[in-house]
């Protein structure tokens, strides 16, 4: 029986998502219960916030690609929870110590790895906007992973995990500029925008039509905090040539959903 189209592209973002998954596991495995306490720069978030968060959504991403009916009935519970106040992504990790809940995210953050490798790969995942290719609804799970763990990373004073799979990240920067005026009932400008981007290993990364007269040039790791809103763009060496890249780089989000409230220069 063939592939299902796009098959080696799937394979290569579930490897991907895994790896970042055991990058952030590099981050918390062996810190103690108070740095599991630690605030980190999301207003009102330790790090057990965050993994908790992760946790809770892991969990939903691997019912939404296994059983569309069932994330269906979950989404309509996990609403009347989030209407009732209070944020149930984070409940968990405020309910059991930091190292229950690392071992207990690892098991559902492979719970997620395994049902993307038995899916049907030309499936579209339904999720809490439009349905997604299983490729890209697996490639935002790792954006997700990825820009929790730079909050983790900072509130604890470690590196940035930083690989290639930041071309990732930046991918769906670029591609959700749309959103990012629409989330702001702004009119999505015409014109495109080059984005040319030096990769961890010193090669370059580029997006748009390379003679548009607007650009933004930079790192790809700049890039993709600026994207997921990890750090203001007066914080990164971005370089935005022109008005409409300027402006673009106030607001940019890589995740979808209403507009996200950005960070505060440092």
């Amino acid at each position: 029986m063939s592939s299902a189209p796009g098959s080696d592209a799937v394979e290569r973002v579930i490897a991907d998502l895994e790896a970042e998954h055991s990058g952030l596991a590099g981050l918390v495995a062996d810190i103690d219960e108070r740095a599991w306490r630690t605030p980190t720069p999301a207003e009102g978030w330790d790090v057990a916030d965050s993994v908790s968060h992760l946790h809770f959504f892991d969990i939903r991403a691997a019912l939404a690609v296994r059983d569309h009916d069932g994330f269906a009935r979950d989404t309509q519970e996990m609403m009347a929870n989030f209407a009732k106040g209070g944020d149930p992504s984070v409940a968990h990790g405020r309910a059991v110590t930091g190292q229950q809940l690392f071992m207990d995210w690892r098991a559902e953050s492979a719970a997620l790895i395994a049902a993307g490798r038995a899916a049907d790969k030309s499936v579209r995942v339904p999720w809490y906007g439009p349905s997604m290719s299983l490729a890209s609804f697996l490639t935002a799970r790792l954006m997700e992973t990825w820009a929790h763990g730079v909050d983790i990373s900072d509130a604890l004073g470690k590196p940035i995990v930083t690989s290639a799979r930041l071309k990732h990240v930046c991918h769906i920067g670029v591609l959700a500029r749309p959103n990012s005026y629409r989330a702001r009932g702004l009119a999505v400008p015409d014109a495109d925008i080059a984005v040319r981007l030096v990769a961890p290993d010193g090669s370059t990364w580029s997006w748009g039509n390379e003679a548009a007269p607007e650009s933004i040039t930079g790192t790809a790791l700049d890039f993709a905090l600026l994207v997921t809103q990890r750090r203001h763009v007066d914080d990164t060496a971005l370089v935005a040539d022109g008005a409409l890249a300027r402006e673009w780089t106030t607001f940019a989000q890589a995740f979808a959903g209403p507009a996200g409230p950005g960070r505060q220069p440092r």
